[in-house]
Order: structure tokens, then C-alpha cells, then sequence
């Protein structure tokens, strides 16, 4: 039975609990595209992290144990390979996807900007200052949009690290060929760049990301919403409030209605996100006491 919103969901995503009460609506967030992606993602960037981590300390013995763990340093390194290899395809695909998608439906502008776009724009400027103040106490907390300035830093990050540490990774897996048109020296700087730049991007992604994305106050100790691609109305109004009012004016918020996370779905998005969590946290720790000892 259809809602009084014409949504067929509605009925589904608002019914009536055992207690009585309204049961909370949810809205869609990420597409099933988006979440095996992000997944594809997640899951080989932390290959690449614990395959990469040893050869960058090998003279540490957590090193040498990690790398028996794998295999070995040989299969670490096929590891490694096979580990990059999803991240390029992963990422190329989005691209493509992405501008393939905005022409389709005719909103390329949208996509470079606007609301929706992970364009950085003048606003992210002024949210990250009100944000600022608002650490220290000396402001209300901003209302933020469909995406915050740091999800469009970690977005962007991604550019970042595909053009240089994806660049000199593959001038390091296929030295023959570039050989053949780049001197010598190159690819010194290219395994110099190649560690420092992924041991930047690790330290960034399982401490700052990790952070934002799980163990912030609001977030501790998990979102699953990548995972289950829902967000709750609550979680809306008070994360994406600028959003949401924009979608309540522009008689939008129906169509995004849908139905609530499967236990499944938030099982899976608790056992791989604490998973990758835990791996991450454990990985920070050994990079700092490894800097340090």
C-alpha cells in the first residue's frame, strides 16, 4: 500500500513498532554501485598497506613476521600487485562512471558543482572555519550539506594518491618498458616517492579518516552507512541538515525514502568495517613505535 507521499516504501521504511511508536525512516545515501566500490576500495588499499608496510621497515622484526604471515616477501609483493592493480580499475571505473552518468542525465554542471558536487566550493571554506570555532568553543557547530569539506578532502586524496604513489607504483612494476624512454634516475625518485607517499597516505586513512568516519563522538564506534548505504532521518536532520530543509523545500525527500538496513547488511558493515578498523589502528601503532624506537 502506497504512502500518503505516493512513495511505496514509505509504508515499510514507517511502520509501526511492537511498542506503538512510528519506526524511523531512512533515506538512501550510497548506491549499490557506490558501496562495492567503496568496498573494492577499502579492501585494497589495506592490501597494499600491510603487503607495502614491511618492505618500508624491514629491519623491524614485526616486519619479517608479518611478511611470514603472507607468505613471504615474494608473495607479498604478488599481493601487493594484484591489490593495486583493483584499486586502478576501481578508480578508473568510477571516473568514468561518474562523468558517464552526469552526461546521461544532463547534469554535468551538477556534478562540477552545487550541492551534490565533490567539487570543493567557497562554502566548504567558511564550514571549516565556523567548524574550527566551534572545536575551541567559540561557536555554534555549521550545518552541513550533502558532503563536508573533509569527506571532499579524503574524496580528492584519492586523486592525489592514484597520480603519485599509483604513477611511481607502476614505473616500479614495469621498469623494462619504462626504461626504454626515462633515464635512470627517475626511478630512484620514483621508490622514493613511491614509500613516503603511501606511508603518508596509510598514516592519513587509518587515523584522520578512521576518525571522521567512526570515532568521532557522534560516530563512536561505528557507521555503517557505507556498508548498508541508508541513513536514518534522524542522522539526517542532524548531520545534513542543510540537505535535508533543501529536500523538504524542493519536495525531494520522498523519492530518496527507502527501506530500513537489513541485519544482515549492518552485520556485515560491523564485522568488515571493525575488521579494517582494528588492522588500521594496529598499523598506526606500529608505524609510530617503529618511527620512534
Amino acid at each position: 500500500m502506497a504512502s500518503a507521499t505516493g512513495n511505496p516504501v514509505t509504508a515499510t521504511a514507517t511502520a509501526t513498532t511492537a511498542g506503538g511508536g512510528t519506526a524511523q525512516r531512512y533515506y538512501r545515501r550510497f548506491t549499490p554501485a557506490q558501496r562495492v566500490l567503496h568496498a573494492l576500495l577499502m579492501l585494497s588499499f589495506l592490501g597494499c598497506a600491510l603487503t607495502g608496510l614491511p618492505l618500508i621497515f624491514a629491519d623491524r622484526p614485526w616486519a619479517a613476521a608479518l611478511a611470514r604471515t603472507l607468505g613471504g616477501f615474494e608473495s607479498a609483493g604478488v599481493i601487493h600487485r594484484i591489490c593495486a592493480f583493483v584499486m586502478i580499475v576501481v578508480f578508473v571505473t568510477h571516473v568514468v562512471a561518474v562523468f558517464a552518468r552526469a552526461i546521461a542525465s544532463g547534469r554535468l554542471m551538477a556534478t562540477l558543482w552545487g550541492p551534490d558536487s565533490m567539487v570543493p566550493q567557497p562554502q566548504d571554506i567558511i564550514d571549516l572555519y565556523r567548524n574550527f570555532k566551534w572545536f575551541i568553543g567559540a561557536g555554534p557547530q555549521p550545518k552541513f550539506d550533502r558532503w563536508t569539506y573533509w569527506e571532499k578532502f579524503d574524496y580528492w586524496a584519492v586523486f592525489w594518491g592514484m597520480l603519485i604513489i599509483g604513477g611511481s607504483g607502476l614505473l616500479l612494476w614495469f621498469p623494462v618498458f619504462f626504461a626504454r624512454f626515462l633515464p635512470g634516475w627517475v626511478f630512484n625518485i620514483a621508490s622514493l616517492v613511491h614509500g613516503e607517499e603511501a606511508l603518508l597516505a596509510v598514516g592519513f586513512i587509518f587515523t584522520f579518516h578512521f576518525f571522521n568516519g567512526h570515532l568521532r563522538p557522534q560516530k563512536f564506534p561505528m557507521d555503517t552507512v557505507i556498508f548498508t548505504g541508508r541513513i536514518s532521518e534522524h542522522e539526517l536532520r542532524e548531520e545534513r541538515e542543510v540537505e535535508y530543509e533543501r529536500m523538504v523545500r524542493e519536495g525531494t525527500l520522498a523519492d530518496r525514502e527507502t527501506t530500513p538496513p537489513s541485519e544482515e547488511a549492518k552485520w556485515f558493515g560491523w564485522i568488515v568495517g571493525g575488521a579494517a578498523l582494528v588492522l588500521g589502528i594496529i598499523a598506526i601503532i606500529l608505524i609510530v613505535s617503529s618511527i620512534i624506537g
